[in-house]
């Protein structure tokens, strides 16, 4: 391996603990060559044999839990939210290796339109598919793409945020203790040049990231004409209406957009209130907000961690010097604090806010909540699609049929009704992002696994006339 001139920074101390130390370009292409050998075989597996072999890492995976949670923590600095990954890949392995086989069964034959011809078809997976990872969920991002990839028979090579790299020795482990599986995944260190490499070595692409990077990915996909599945940057509004109930929705929202330090693209981003209970709304997140402390000094000490890339503060800081210059009001919080060597950011309530403001219009991936009074539901709705992003949003109301009355309008891929960000959680709903949030086919649901194989048609001439059908 060669030795990589980023260094790898304990996000808590803000400590140097090593280089990185991706692969050297042969090395990389020696790997891919690797992986594309191993494949045919893996594809050659039933659906059913493929999903046992997905339970048997779960297995695994289940038995390194607290390696792996260890490793997250050291990574990003947090806690409960590692727990909460581990966890999530294990409902991932759970639930792809119980849907797979029935979703990768092929359909029945069916007659074509034309008398005596008979059509069969079925899935011919990618031989190999890239997946490039973020920092903020570093195990859970790093493999919802994979789990589904190979479970349709892919090979897969994963290179995860060069910020946050120390899974990747405890998830190899366990992946080696999968005969089945070791010769069809590897996850490996790099930053963006392994990035770039990825995308040249590969099938197919599945990039979670900025919007700024997942439009050069794109471009990279379509210079070796590749698919690339981009999930993007999200600005993810919330609306509460007059008549929801007040202690659900800021108690929802303020866990939307403060869990991970809100460095989540599906973290609420803006919220809109009716007038009417407006002031009544903002008292209750305020106090609630307040009362959150800083994980610090230990992981486990409080509920917000640190800004993982200090990287982002910056961003953070652009953001609320431009609101308050342009006449925002801070109700609690509003800095970035440096504490023992690591950067961090309390819930910070914002008030007096437009969209004039950078805070409400650009991605800003940190525990900040600007909060705009509205007139009605119609003002709401036309400020929530006034944005690039389109990714995910959430709507209060006094009963669903109201918040579904509003949700149908709002130009998002996904909306959770009274309560937040919900597909973190639930990922049976397929859905697509909108605008600049992302770009091919939903992640979630049953259509996830269609994204890793080509369709494929057999047209079966079984007429019992001598001659072809046309003459």
């Amino acid at each position: 391996m060669s030795g990589g001139t980023y260094q790898v920074r304990d996000p808590r101390t803000g400590e140097i603990e090593r280089p990185l130390c991706p692969p050297t370009p042969t090395e990389l292409a020696d790997l891919a060559a690797r992986l594309r050998t191993a494949q045919p075989p893996w594809a050659a597996l039933s659906p059913t044999r493929r999903a046992a072999v997905l339970s048997a890492w779960r297995e695994e995976i289940a038995s390194a839990r607290d390696d792996l949670v260890a490793a997250l923590t050291a990574d990003t600095g947090r806690l409960t939210e590692s727990v909460i990954e581990v966890d999530g890949v294990l409902g991932m392995l759970d639930r792809w290796a119980a849907q797979a086989p029935a979703l990768l069964t092929p359909p029945a034959p069916r007659q074509a339109n034309i008398p005596g011809v008979e059509i069969r078809g079925g899935g011919v997976p990618y031989p190999l598919v890239g997946v490039i990872a973020p920092w903020n969920f570093p195990l859970l991002l790093g493999l919802i793409d994979a789990i589904p990839a190979l479970a349709a028979g892919c090979a897969v090579l994963v290179k995860p945020s060069e910020v946050t790299p120390r899974f990747i020795a405890p998830v190899m482990k366990t992946i080696a203790r999968v005969p089945d599986l070791r010769g069809v995944i590897a996850v490996v260190e790099g930053d963006g040049s392994t990035g770039a490499a990825v995308v040249n070595l590969v099938d197919a692409v599945a990039f979670t990231g900025s919007v700024a990077t997942g439009r050069v990915v794109a471009v990279a996909a379509a210079q070796v004409f590749i698919p690339a599945f981009l999930e993007l940057g999200g600005k993810d509004p919330a609306i509460v209406l007059a008549g929801a109930d007040l202690d659900r929705a800021s108690s929802s929202i303020l866990w939307g957009a403060t869990t991970n330090a809100g460095q989540s693209c599906l973290s609420i981003e803006r919220v809109y209130v009716e007038e009417a209970v407006f002031d009544e709304f903002v008292s209750r997140l305020v106090e609630k907000a307040e009362r959150l402390t800083l994980a610090c000094p230990r992981p486990g000490d409080g509920q917000i961690g640190p800004l993982i890339d200090p990287a982002q503060a910056t961003v953070i800081e652009r953001h609320l010097a431009d609101a308050r210059e342009k006449g925002a009001t801070v109700r609690c919080g509003g800095r970035i604090e440096h504490i023992g060597g690591g950067t961090w950011c309390r819930p910070t309530v914002l008030t007096d806010v437009d969209h004039g403001m950078s805070v409400m219009t650009e991605e800003t991936f940190g525990p900040v909540i600007p909060v705009m009074a509205v007139r009605d539901a119609d003002h709401a709705v036309e400020l929530a699609n006034d944005s690039v992003y389109g990714l995910s949003g959430a709507v209060f109301a006094a009963d669903t049929s109201a918040a579904l009355a509003v949700a149908d309008r709002l130009h998002v891929g996904a909306i959770s009704i009274n309560d937040c960000a919900l597909t973190a959680f639930v990922h049976d709903g397929e859905k697509n992002s909108f605008n600049s949030s992302g770009l091919g086919g939903s992640r979630m649901g049953p259509a996830s696994l269609n994204r890793f194989q080509r369709r494929r048609s057999y047209l079966i001439n079984d007429s019992s006339r001598p001659d072809p059908w046309w003459h």
